[in-house]
């Protein structure tokens, strides 16, 4: 007995030894918004050796990895990614959500009561407060007796903000929506003044340079895993006629939100790899052996998506320079952290369906349901039916919220309210299953696949008290669905996206066993000998390590 315990202890010292010594000096979370799977297959005869084709070729793909909650939006995605848990634990339920105490919508990462560092409005005012749970990057922090520095970066505010976690040293957006000053900015929840090295990039040309002309980077006639460049299907921006190449982002940018038309264009993936790079230098991330974290969010990608849709040659070639910028990045690590010394993951927050219209015209179901006009024939209903007004306080991510003051002074049955409201609502052709949840706030339905899903995207104190799901490739009707595409489904065009392996601690290899998104920052901290993130549920893909 007492050899045995000897040798038990001998050889946990020497795992921890070995974990020590095998630790990356970087670890670097690529997050690329709104990528289905299919665009790696789709286009990868395109792709160059150096991007996507490195990581595949010299990495491990994950091909059969999925998300497994719902709603699939950009907020609760980079949580979902960096937590290792979903919106039932770590609050983020949506990119916005009805606040039931404000009895307003909130936005998921907005911060009033904080400063904007480097913008006069507020597009800073940002942190993670409402995200509940910690994020590996968090748990290297304390790991390493915040020695180990945690940096987020992406066009949009929350993803750069949730992926960098509570502890981080920075995180850092670029200021555009709302004709805002094209700055990389940040808040003060991380520093009362911007590092000189930011301040040099905005003072610089680094993003007037991309109010270029975007073309085809190859000749639009071997774009032959897209659609027709003319079509029905696509936004058309404002100051042109059709949505077709080229497109002058200088002659835009007046009429489309002046930076904003290069967040819309691939450029602002290429701009984002530029800040990126700058980074990695000015911060001296990976320099020694106390593990560094940064996070990559590139965003271009969705809003193209969400312009033009999966069929659009705007989309693939979006992708075909994205895979560019990753070479670039690759290069860019390579060289100031060292080939062997860094360990990065890439995928994606959601995927995407195709254009509702474009199915349409292919025979395939596919529709766009009018949720503010359900809104008030369900509140006229109900009024109708319980001689009270004002039931239905909002309607927002496909679930509803009620009116719990006036049920109670009223004296109504809330369970009998749910129910009539169910029933009503699974008249509506376009709706497919209604959920109710119980007296306080927890799901209850039937045990399957959607269910669970529903389950692990529903947070007591946060969700609604219904939750609808539409048939597959059914969106709210808006302006920014009639042309272009969306995601928030528990369907497989939304829930099935990349992930790639890749660096060091990464053997070479693939599976089609299935992956979930939780499982991502369990991995991330079993490579590097760490706590999990405080609320995971995900675990650790042990297939993916270099024994």
């Amino acid at each position: 007995m007492k050899y045995l315990f000897t040798f038990f202890i001998v050889f946990f010292l020497s795992l921890s030894v070995f974990a020590q010594n095998e630790r990356p000096k970087l670890v670097v979370g690529v997050v690329v918004d709104q990528m289905r799977y299919d665009y790696l297959t789709r286009y990868y005869d395109k792709y160059g050796d150096g991007g996507f084709k490195r990581l595949i070729n010299e990495g491990y793909n994950c091909k059969n990895n999925h998300f497994n909650y719902i709603p699939t939006k950009t907020g609760p995605g980079h949580a979902s990614i960096f937590t290792g848990t979903t919106p039932k634990y770590h609050g983020i339920i949506g990119n916005d959500w009805f606040d039931k105490d404000q009895k307003k919508n909130v936005y998921c990462a907005r911060d009033s009561n904080l400063e904007s560092i480097g913008t006069e409005n507020e597009a800073g005012k940002m942190s993670p407060h409402r995200m509940l749970a910690s994020t590996f990057a968090d748990e290297n922090r304390l790991f390493t007796q915040m020695r180990g520095k945690s940096i987020g970066i992406s066009l949009k505010d929350r993803g750069a903000v949730f992926p960098a976690g509570h502890a981080a040293n920075a995180a850092y957006w670029f200021d555009f929506e709302n004709n805002g000053s094209g700055n990389w900015v940040t808040s003060s929840f991380y520093m009362k003044a911007l590092p000189k090295w930011v301040t040099n990039f905005n003072a610089s040309d680094a993003t007037e340079k991309y109010f270029i002309e975007w073309n085809t980077l190859y000749d639009i006639n071997t774009y032959a895993e897209s659609g027709s460049d003319l079509n029905n299907f696509e936004r058309i921006f404002e100051g042109k006629t059709t949505a077709t190449f080229p497109y002058d982002l200088q002659k835009l940018k007046r009429d489309n939100g002046n930076f904003e038309i290069i967040v819309e264009s691939p450029y602002g993936n290429s701009l984002t790899t530029d800040f990126v790079i700058k980074a990695i230098d000015a911060e001296g991330l990976g320099k020694d052996d106390i593990t560094d974290v940064l996070t990559i969010s590139y965003s271009s990608t969705d809003k193209v998506g969400h312009d033009f849709g999966p069929n659009s040659i705007e989309i693939e070639d979006t992708y075909l320079r994205l895979d560019l910028d990753l070479e670039r990045l690759l290069k860019a690590l390579d060289d100031k952290v060292g080939e062997g010394e860094y360990t990065v993951f890439l995928t994606a927050d959601h995927g995407a369906s195709h254009v509702p219209n474009y199915l349409k015209s292919n025979h395939i179901p596919s529709g766009l349901f009018d949720e503010s006009k359900m809104f008030d024939e369900m509140n006229a209903f109900l009024e109708e039916q319980f001689k009270v007004s004002g039931l239905i306080l909002s309607r927002i991510n496909s679930q509803i919220f009620l009116n719990h003051k006036k049920i109670i002074s009223n004296n109504l049955d809330l369970k009998e309210i749910k129910e009539f409201l169910a029933l009503e609502l699974l008249k509506y052709k376009l709706i497919d299953k209604v959920y109710v949840t119980s007296d306080i706030n927890q799901f209850i339905g039937s045990h399957g696949y959607v269910e669970t899903l529903l389950e692990n995207g529903h947070n007591q104190k946060r969700s609604g008290d219904l939750m609808f799901v539409y048939t597959p490739e059914v969106f709210k009707d808006t302006k920014w669905n009639r042309t272009g595409t969306d995601h928030h489904s528990g369907f497989m065009y939304d829930t099935h996206v990349p992930l790639l392996f890749f660096g060091k601690g990464i053997k070479k290899g693939q599976t089609f066993k299935k992956t979930e998104i939780t499982d991502i920052a369990p991995t991330m901290s079993a490579l590097l000998g760490i706590s999990f993130p405080n609320a995971a549920i995900g675990q650790p893909l042990d297939f993916v390590f270099d024994e």
